[in-house]
């Protein structure tokens, strides 16, 4: 196999949408709705996940009857990247629009989709993640918690952690163990459920983070009974799911746009351009922030055929979080032209929050380890 980032041209269609995008964006910015921030993607903001329910900007590639618009994948490409470049608390919404969504729209049944989907379209119905457990890490073939067969579903016990909204969220889909672990079939014997996290033997725990935010959630799962009808695809068939799920978590422009806002803020600040450090440092930060952008869109564009770009969306996440990483410790070397004006104070504010939060960039959705063993494997190297 060989890795392929064709070019793509947007549809005229996708050229509106943007403006209409920036223009919902200004509207609630000038009304004081939010503050930009990077990582916008892990701050959850229900009343703005609302008012993007109401402008339509949620569920967009999604069937008619279940609330969406049944546009294309490249559109919805648009939507996202305007919402991250404006710093937008869009956390409410984004894991159910991203993945969760999507998810049951392929593998769930038409029961669950129909007590999901159209609550998370109007901004209403929020998702986190069960993957990560205890022990395991990003080794996610070594998860402990189990799923038990009884009467008309199933019985859920275990941990998981660094569930991202975990405490606040109304569902999560969570992988389980199934059946025993065999070592010889480590990705064998799981299955993906979706939980109503209010239901009885659940207990969340938030953590809290460096930059001092409850960002992730410690969830434990005391016998709690999920119905058949909540099952994702077929019993046993987890594994498979979970890392085509993988692919939407991996591949959107979050993984390298979070600290674009950063950059806004530092050109507002105003860097000195009598020094050719300036130029370069930024030159360097948007021509590789173009590339890896052609490379989202090329990914974007696979989605929408109906591919399964696992392994260019592991190489597009492992460079953009590397990108996000450096962004910052550059930035932090350069002179402000006037370092006493409003500006620079929120830059070099801006630029602190960051500097804490990047030490998780390497982390969420896959270690660079795990990612590269990803890519190798794709690319037959082991």
């Amino acid at each position: 196999m060989s890795l392929a980032f064709e070019s793509v041209e947007l549809p005229a269609s996708a050229h509106a949408l943007r403006e209409r995008v920036r223009a919902f964006l200004r509207e609630r910015r000038e009304a004081g709705a939010y503050v930009p921030r990077c990582s916008g993607w892990t701050i959850a903001d229900r009343a703005f996940t609302r008012s993007c329910g109401q402008a339509g900007l949620i569920g967009l590639t999604w069937p008619k009857r279940w609330g969406g618009q049944e546009r294309s994948t490249l559109e919805r490409y648009v939507v996202v990247e305007e919402l991250l470049a404006a710093g937008a608390p869009v956390g409410g919404h984004w894991i159910a629009d991203r993945q969760s969504g999507p998810q049951i729209l392929r593998h769930g049944t038409e029961a669950l989709q129909a007590e999901v989907l159209p609550g998370i379209v109007r901004g209403e119905t929020t998702f986190a993640i069960g993957m990560s457990e205890p022990d395991s890490g990003s080794d996610l073939a070594s998860i402990r918690s189990k799923a038990r067969r009884v009467d008309g579903g199933w019985q859920l016990s275990g941990r998981k952690i660094w569930t991202t909204g975990g405490h606040v969220a109304d569902w999560m889909i969570g992988l389980f163990r199934s059946e025993p672990a065999d070592p010889q079939r480590r990705h064998a014997g799981m299955t993906q459920f979706a939980i109503r996290l209010s239901s009885p033997g659940i207990e969340r725990r938030p953590i809290r983070n460096l930059c001092g935010r409850d960002d992730f959630a410690e969830i434990t799962f005391d016998d709690v009974f999920v119905p058949d009808a909540h099952v994702i695809g077929r019993p046993g068939d987890g594994w498979r799911l979970v890392t085509g799920e993988l692919a939407f978590e991996r591949s959107g422009p979050e993984r390298f746009l979070s600290v674009f806002p950063l950059l806004v803020e530092c050109l507002r600040a105003g860097p000195r351009d009598d020094t050719p450090a300036a130029r370069i440092e930024l030159g360097r930060a948007v021509a590789h922030l173009a590339a890896l952008r052609r490379m989202a869109l090329s990914v974007a564009a696979k989605l929408d055929a109906g591919e399964d770009p696992a392994t260019e969306a592991a190489l597009l996440k492992d460079l953009g979080n590397a990108l996000e990483r450096e962004i910052p410790e550059r930035l932090r070397a350069l002179r402000l032209a006037d370092p006493a004006t409003l500006a620079a104070d929120a830059f070099r504010e801006m630029l602190a929050d960051t500097i804490a939060d990047a030490t998780s960039y390497t982390l969420r959705g896959g270690t660079p380890e795990v990612l590269r063993g990803m890519i190798a494997r794709g690319l037959g190297l082991r």
